[in-house]
């Protein structure tokens, strides 16, 4: 059942930042119960890939939750809301600030009915300062961040990473801001307000490069794939692809192994080259060095070479070849999860193994709303004639929801 079984979510978000966090939670065991605005629900619903008319971008962050529909505008889906806050552990809203407020489902009114209620707010700039009320999407915050600007290769443009990292960055720590904030209240018996801002948690990463910055005065720039205080710590061509090296420091001999396997041994004794600091004051010279001897063989023997002799080394693979390799598979990191709507799709489980309570993909994204009536039996224990009344007062929005418009 996972670490975090009986532990429930409401869950408000949408798109990636929130719903990644709703997500890791759901993993490791949380009932996550995604509440959605009628007529159309999360918006990352409509972004493609589909399969069967079924979002594949949705499915990556949603799986394993269940869909209600909440008009929250409307008094009676207001309340209805409130109900099943009492009965949950935890909030996961990341709209722009003062949504909710304008809701009258801010933290202290969600408080009120539950004093134990853990609150999590994701937004790109937090719920303070003066960017408090700007809208912000990832690309935003890494640019605003910096990381933009030391991604890439020196000379070429700001370079977001092939990821995003503004959102990831945020669901994960607004994870561990829930889990810290659940810790704490095994003591005090009272929940909080955690505030999480995208931004803050892109400075937050990028720990190495401010502190650089303030110790030396100097601007980080890009750098391509190499460390920016340790030689040979980057991507090098093969004969037939690339493949990673890393000599940090206190490795011993490994710089002179490594001339040897490559046929370099004057660099060895060579002053520019004999430490890692030298090394990266020199990378300029040294690198067309490296890069035209890893050339002249294939990768895999490049690696099985470096591994005799423990010099950290690997392949660059592509995503393909990432979803093939052994010790992926052999870790369990993507499972095949069917759709109630008639498609399978291979997706990453969740890294974090636990040796007596296992968490993992616990199934598909769920259709919009299908979960509605389920948890009104379940969490507040409505009957039948509740339910309909909670249909006719509109607190659901419509039964019949209008189909959604793909990208």
């Amino acid at each position: 059942m996972g670490p975090l079984a009986g532990l429930r979510v409401l869950d408000c978000t949408w798109v990636l930042s929130g719903p990644y966090c709703t997500m890791t939670l759901c993993d490791l065991g949380a009932d996550v119960i995604k509440v959605e605005r009628p007529p159309w629900g999360d918006v990352a619903r409509t972004t493609g890939p589909h399969i069967n008319g079924q979002s594949c971008y949705f499915f990556s962050v949603n799986r394993g939750k269940r869909s209600v529909v909440i008009d929250l505008k409307s008094p009676a889906g207001r309340e209805l809301f409130l109900r099943l806050v009492e009965r949950s552990d935890v909030v996961v809203q990341n709209y722009t600030p003062g949504t909710m407020d304008s809701l009258d489902l801010g933290w202290h009114v969600l408080r009120a009915r539950n004093p134990r209620l853990v609150y999590c707010s994701v937004s790109g700039f937090g719920e303070t300062g003066p960017d408090r009320e700007r809208p912000a999407l990832d690309v935003i915050v890494q640019g605003m961040g910096g990381v933009m600007t030391i991604t890439g290769h020196p000379g070429g443009p700001p370079t977001r990473p092939g990821l995003s990292l503004g959102d990831i960055a945020a669901g994960l720590y607004a994870t561990i801001g829930i889990l810290a904030a659940l810790q704490e209240r095994e003591r005090s018996g009272e929940g909080q307000l955690i505030d999480i801002s995208m931004l803050d948690c892109q400075v937050a990463i990028l720990e190495n490069a401010f502190v650089r910055y303030f110790a030396s005065g100097q601007v980080p720039g890009p750098i391509g794939t190499r460390h920016p205080q340790a030689t040979p710590f980057q991507a090098f061509p093969t004969k037939d692809g690339w493949m990673t090296v890393a000599l940090a420091w206190g490795t011993g001999n490994q710089w002179e192994m490594l001339c040897a396997l490559l046929g370099l041994t004057e660099l060895i004794d060579d002053p520019r080259f004999d430490t890692s600091a030298r090394r990266t004051a020199h990378h300029a010279e040294l690198e067309p060095l490296l890069s035209e001897a890893f050339r002249q063989r294939p990768t895999a023997e490049w690696v099985a070479e470096l591994d005799v002799v423990g010099i950290p080394c690997g392949p660059v693979h592509t995503i393909a070849q990432a979803a093939e390799y052994p010790q992926v598979l052999a870790r369990d990191m993507l499972r095949d999860v069917p759709h109630p709507s008639g498609f399978s799709l291979r997706l990453p489980n969740t890294p974090v193994k636990l040796s007596r309570t296992p968490g993992g993909v616990r199934g598909a994204s769920p259709i919009l709303g299908v979960h509605t009536e389920d948890v009104l039996r379940e969490v507040l224990g409505c009957d039948d004639d509740e339910v309909a009344r909670l249909w006719e007062s509109g607190a659901l929005g419509p039964r019949e929801l209008p189909p959604l418009v793909l990208e």
